[in-house]
């Protein structure tokens, strides 16, 4: 089957960190997650992202004109050379990933298919967090 892990494999994720979703109004949806208690954390015109909790579990909401990723969710990494350790190994074992690169937030990831076809992203985020560019009382 495409794109199975060998059972000896060194692969060790440590946190489910966020889920990515493709929403129709971005500004209903913004609403209704802030409503929920949700922070915005990084709003852009196409995309956003939520924290919530002590956690700082994630959400991000992509909007009908996003195309840099769709639907995923996402393991979570404090040190940059997990992920390309984690990068190197999978494309060793013959996973078939995509290319390591650095987002606009300051974080950096690769997205791959697990063997069911589901996409998902391993990030690495800086230890202090994503950084805002946007006040999170913002309203909507």
């Amino acid at each position: 089957m495409e794109n199975e892990i060998p059972e000896h494999s060194n692969v060790n994720v440590q946190r489910l960190g966020h889920l990515a979703i493709r929403v129709k109004d971005m500004d209903r949806a913004k609403s209704f997650y802030m409503s929920l208690g949700m922070n915005l954390i990084w709003d852009d015109n196409d995309w956003c992202y939520f924290e919530a909790g002590p956690g700082k579990d994630g959400l991000a909401l992509l909007g009908p004109n996003y195309k840099a990723a769709g639907p995923h969710f996402a393991f979570h990494f404090l040190e940059r050379r997990q992920v390309e350790e984690i990068h190197k190994q999978l494309d060793e074992q013959g996973v078939e990933v995509g290319d390591l690169h650095d987002h606009r937030d300051g974080t950096a990831s690769f997205y791959l298919q697990d063997p069911e076809g589901n996409w998902l992203e391993m990030l690495y985020q800086p230890p202090e967090g994503i950084p805002r560019n946007q006040d999170s009382q913002k309203q909507f």
